[in-house]
């Protein structure tokens, strides 16, 4: 099955259990417009097989392409403030300049075999002002969605608390791709996206920084509730 098939179906049946309306990006109640609820997104279908095992900053492995520094803030929100989580897991993966994922393949939806590394995926702890850093490469694209990169918030406990997504703007995406080692133009755009169509403003990295040559910065709030 290909990948973009897996999200249409996982979503349909979603909706046939009657599960869907506890999935719905809009299901939260948002209690501080300060700090808007970054969306509920699909963990899959490439998920960390065993993050407690990827405890690591720099997660490039032997991956190349343009480098990118992930600046994440962990908030959570309450009616009274919007303040760092302090203690909490963050899990990151995505995929590499070919659009191929660490820890799958060898089937239909990815043919590369990559079973046994684990590429592009990582864990930090959040700090004092809710704060983690990752050291990584520009993600690239694969048929049927638009760049991203795959975030979930965890509890000391591993307790799932959310999982999301970044979305990237078109113009970097389009300088980035027209360098080796990536494939040229997302055929998919943020607005055609199955996940990024009715909460791209939410998904959206907070800013971008950098250059071609020198690498990129990305920072983005993760905002939850507990």
């Amino acid at each position: 099955m290909k990948r973009k098939d897996f999200l249409k179906r996982s979503l349909f049946a979603l909706g046939a259990l009657g599960l869907g309306a506890s999935c719905r990006k809009d299901s939260d109640e948002e209690l501080n417009e300060n700090c808007p609820l970054s969306p509920v997104e699909t963990a899959g279908p490439f998920p960390i097989h065993s993050p407690a095992d990827l405890v690591q900053q720099n997660i490039c492995g032997d991956r190349t392409g343009t480098a990118l520094v992930i600046q994440l803030t962990v908030i959570r929100q309450t009616e009274e403030a919007c303040t760092p989580l302090e203690g909490y897991y963050v899990d990151l993966w995505h995929c590499d300049a070919k659009g191929d994922y660490s820890e799958y393949g060898g089937t239909n939806m990815q043919s590369t075999d990559y079973q046994n590394v684990s590429f592009l995926r990582g864990r930090q702890t959040t700090d004092a002002n809710g704060q983690v850093q990752f050291i990584s490469i520009f993600p690239g694209w694969y048929d049927g969605r638009a760049p991203h990169i795959h975030i979930e918030v965890k509890s000391s406990n591993e307790e799932s608390i959310r999982v999301t997504q970044i979305a990237f703007p078109k113009d970097i995406c389009d300088e980035v791709y027209a360098q080796g080692p990536y494939e040229g133009d997302a055929n998919t755009s943020n607005e055609q996206d199955n996940v990024f169509s009715d909460s791209l403003s939410k998904n959206m990295l907070d800013q971008l920084t950098g250059d071609i040559q020198s690498g990129y910065t990305l920072q983005k709030e993760i905002v939850v509730q507990l």
